[in-house]
């Protein structure tokens, strides 16, 4: 789509490849980041503390992938604690989209997780034994995300689900979802979700070893060197000897960026935008939109048409391979620059993968840098394989991410937000700023598109806190989730 462009980039690495990497994106631009410090797990006179009578179970069946489910998790934790309820470890629902049967103990370390909240929630394993045989459809326990609102207040909860909660003893949110909104939120709450998300939920061990494989080859060595290493791969790679400063070894350890490409067949069919195919590109997506989507064919059939140009101005596009490769490059990051590649089925497969692997070719996914044994007991299990991306993102030097919307991309960025103290910085263009920069395609400069995409980036990673209503998970900079301190 932009072969000019993609030409000047070529050139522009070609000329630097011998030189020092000079480009400023492997560090955070602002130095405010360091002020705040993780402490969702700090005690304070404020919380809640673990109600001394329970009005009764929540079960949860949670839907979606792995980081939905992980949300979902958290909104469980919270909900539960709202209604003074004792809390089922919540299931996960089969999907025939995920295809995964794993359960929260092949995912998550479950006696960590009761011992991590045992002083705020009641939390058990499974139902009474006279709970389990009632028919919860029948009596009225039964509650669907239809019933309850998306992203609803805490006031929904009491009126919907307390009285049912307290009549029956037992309620089941079937599909839990995207289901507790984030303000208004009484702040131990808040605190809370954020002390399950950050601190409470731990990959199993067996996540945490292939992960840190993951990690360690593309890094080339195995320590870990700093809180993120930590948190996410435990005892599997080895801390830092207090005598040494590994940073200084004789060539260093190499550094990598995590892209999240989010160009999948389903993404790029739903967005109705065109990425330079013809007329097979829309006869096929069209095809799989009626299939996929009928909901959203209905609803187009009902609304004013808006043009696949327009859709792009307005930023409504996911970012192509190429867009993704003029943007690193614009960064000034170098031909050899090591990429990490979330997620591996990119619509159109290598031929639309040619420009990005052309301007950076040392670009692996988990399939490159595993051996098929290692990835044996990950096959079939999409959560679990996406557990695997989660932790190469998190511990990546840089992250760039082309959809700030997606649930990994949230969840990634919110945690290197978390425990990065200001070293982990994560890259988000502006779909709409740069339609308009790549709409002068014809005509701009290489000086003048480098300009541009930096400044982008940098207002993307300008410093800010939580504002009202925002996703506590993406973005944790508030006094429920972290300290300020004075830089």
């Amino acid at each position: 789509m932009y072969d000019r462009l993609l030409n000047l980039a070529s050139s522009a690495l070609s000329k630097k490849e011998h030189e020092q990497d000079l480009s400023k994106f492997w560090e955070e631009q602002f130095h405010q980041t360091v002020t705040w410090r993780p402490c969702a797990d700090r005690k304070t006179s404020r919380n809640l503390g673990k109600p001394k009578n329970s009005t009764g179970y929540i079960l949860v069946s949670a839907n979606g992938g792995l980081n939905q489910q992980r949300v979902a998790v958290c909104n469980a934790v919270a909900v539960a604690s709202l209604l003074n309820a004792t809390l089922v470890i919540p299931k996960f629902l089969y999907s025939n989209v995920w295809k995964d049967p794993s359960q929260f103990a092949d995912i998550y370390q479950e006696k960590y997780f009761f011992n991590m909240l045992k002083d705020e929630v009641n939390l058990v394993k499974e139902l009474p034994s006279h709970l389990k045989s009632l028919d919860f459809e029948e009596i009225g326990s039964l509650i669907t995300d239809a019933e309850i609102p998306k992203e609803a207040i805490t006031g929904d909860y009491i009126k919907t689900v307390l009285p049912i909660l307290l009549k029956n003893g037992v309620v089941h949110l079937l599909g839990f979802g995207n289901r507790l909104g984030f303000d208004p939120l009484p702040f131990e709450l808040q605190k809370l979700r954020c002390k399950c998300n950050f601190h409470a939920l731990k990959f199993v061990p067996r996540i945490q070893q292939v992960g840190s494989l993951l990690v360690r080859r593309i890094r080339k060595y195995s320590i870990a060197r700093n809180v993120l290493d930590r948190q996410l791969l435990g005892n599997f790679l080895s801390n830092i000897p207090s005598n040494s400063r590994p940073l200084d070894a004789a060539k260093g350890p190499s550094r990598y960026l995590a892209l999240h490409l989010r160009f999948e067949i389903d993404m790029v069919a739903y967005s109705r935008c065109e990425f330079g195919g013809g007329e097979d590109e829309r006869k096929e997506l069209q095809s799989y939109r009626e299939s996929h989507f009928p909901l959203l064919i209905q609803r187009l059939k009902n609304s004013k048409p808006v043009s696949a140009t327009e859709l792009r101005m307005l930023g409504r596009c996911p970012l192509t391979p190429e867009e993704a490769a003029l943007v690193l490059a614009g960064l000034g990051f170098k031909h050899g620059t090591f990429i990490y590649l979330a997620g591996s089925h990119i619509y159109g497969g290598k031929a639309r993968m040619q420009a990005l692997t052309s301007l950076y070719p040392n670009l692996v996914t988990k399939e490159d840098l595993l051996t098929a044994s290692e990835l044996a007991p990950f096959r079939n299990y999409s959560s679990r394989l996406a557990a695997l991306d989660f932790i190469a993102c998190a511990t990546a030097d840089v992250f760039a991410i082309t959809d700030s919307g997606s649930q990994l991309s949230s969840l990634v960025s919110g945690l290197r937000t978390y425990y990065g103290g200001g070293h982990a910085p994560t890259l988000r263009p502006s779909k709409k700023r740069l339609a308009a920069i790549l709409s002068e395609n014809d005509t701009l400069t290489w000086e003048s598109f480098e300009e541009r995409i930096r400044k982008m980036i940098e207002e993307g990673q300008r410093p800010r806190t939580r504002g009202y209503g925002r996703n506590i998970y993406r973005q944790p900079r508030c006094l429920e989730c972290m300290c300020k301190y004075r830089s």
